[in-house]
């Protein structure tokens, strides 16, 4: 299937059987609605925002077996050692959408932001989005504008940060053995 007249197509990545289609974030609505009005993407299942924070500045290192097993003390990458492909920018927005229907397909719609950047809210399109866009906001602080109740969805109200960023402090609460009494 050819996406070239998608508002905003920056690049059409074609990996592991899947498409993506990456737009910029400015014209977001008008791919949604071209591919909802025009190619039948009618359903919205998921959206999901990765953080790439430092993604691309080291080196990669895995733990790969063998017939011997594997020693997760010493990772080996048997000359396989690769360092990723650098990001566009911090975050990703990703739009998992399928056309139903007699010949079914799926897509991937994708934006990419910075922290000081937002998407906007995709609610008018597919409402199903209302709370994908909400957990996004939530646990990773995606900017997403026009929402029309951009709140916490799973933490508390009064909950500083989000948990999800690469960035977000690493921390947890003392534990106390009972032989400490």
């Amino acid at each position: 299937m050819s996406y070239e007249g998608v508002p905003g197509l920056v690049e059409t990545i074609e990996a592991h059987g899947e498409t993506t289609l990456v737009v910029d974030p400015a014209r977001l609505l008008e791919a949604a609605r071209h591919l909802r009005d025009t190619l039948g993407f009618n359903f919205l299942s998921d959206v999901a925002a990765a953080d790439y924070l430092g993604w691309g500045e080291g080196e990669v290192s895995g733990y790969i077996g063998s017939r011997s097993g594997r020693d997760l003390n010493h990772p080996a990458t048997f000359g396989l050692q690769a360092i990723p492909t650098k990001k566009p920018k911090r975050f990703s927005m990703s739009y998992h959408l399928l056309a139903l229907g007699p010949n079914p397909r799926r897509v991937r719609l994708q934006a990419w932001i910075d922290e000081d950047e937002s998407v906007p809210s995709v609610i008018e399109i597919w409402p199903t989005a209302d709370w994908h866009e909400r957990e996004a906001w939530d646990l990773m602080g995606v900017g997403i504008t026009g929402h029309p109740n951009l709140k916490r969805i799973l933490l508390e109200d009064d909950w500083e940060g989000h948990p999800l960023r690469k960035d977000y402090p690493i921390g947890g609460e003392p534990v106390r053995f009972s032989e400490a009494e």
